[in-house]
């Protein structure tokens, strides 16, 4: 699978399906301590998230979505064993009841 740069809810919903069927841990990473409601997330810790799976998939999140695309080539470097995506729109554009079935 390739990997853009950013992800709608809707795909990160998508993606974190198919990737779990494939073993891909894929986390959603809170870069601005302002949890999503009804999402899981993890804040963003750069020496615990060095741990995770190589492979895993880290979609990072701001309030807009416009630092973190900004900061990807950033957390690239930081994470060169994972793969790094921003999250579109941002939280302000999630929406806390969209589900994938």
């Amino acid at each position: 699978m390739t990997f853009s740069d950013e992800w709608t809810q809707k795909e990160f919903l998508e993606n974190k399906k198919l990737l779990k069927e494939q073993g891909i841990k894929v986390l959603l990473i809170d870069t601005i301590l302002s949890p999503i409601d009804k999402a899981q997330t993890v804040v963003y810790n750069p020496f615990l998230l060095k741990d995770e799976p190589e492979g895993s998939v880290f979609v990072f999140y701001c309030d807009t979505g416009k630092a973190t695309l900004d900061r990807l080539e950033e957390y690239r470097l930081k994470f060169p064993k994972h793969h790094c995506i921003s999250l579109k729109g941002g939280r302000g554009y999630w929406r806390k009841n969209m589900s994938i079935l």
